[in-house]
């Protein structure tokens, strides 16, 4: 998996229109279902508890190369570059800190790319305990 890079690296070719970010409350079950495995709903991918609407990039299909971080919050996996289903989790504040920079250099590239549609109902414990 390729990491998120420097800071001049997070900025996209050409800059996607994004619409203002939302605080609706999402929970797991809703996430789980926007994996992108029905029609029916998007594909999202929850990072530190903020879920970004990525159905737009194939990689996150389940074709995709990504398609493991699809209806999960995969902080943890974004944080130790890890395409393995048992890091695809949102616990992520026992890391080091070298991790927890990866996970917001990721947090950064995804926000530059794709929308904010809300926030996972576990995101208050996670981000208060940091």
């Amino acid at each position: 998996m390729a990491q998120a890079g420097q800071s001049k690296g997070f900025a996209p070719k050409e800059a996607p229109k994004l619409n203002p970010p939302k605080n609706t409350p999402i929970s797991l079950s809703h996430l789980a279902k926007c994996d992108g495995n029905s029609p029916s709903y998007p594909i999202y991918i929850a990072i530190m508890g903020t879920v970004f609407d990525v159905s737009g990039n194939t990689a996150y299909a389940p074709e995709g190369a990504y398609h493991i971080f699809a209806g999960k919050d995969a902080s943890r996996a974004l944080a130790l570059s890890s395409l393995k289903p048992e890091d695809c989790r949102h616990d992520w504040e026992d890391l080091a800190a070298k991790e927890k920079q990866v996970l917001n250099d990721w947090f950064t590239f995804f926000s530059k790319r794709y929308n904010i549609v809300g926030q996972v109902h576990h995101a208050a414990t996670i981000i208060s305990s940091s």
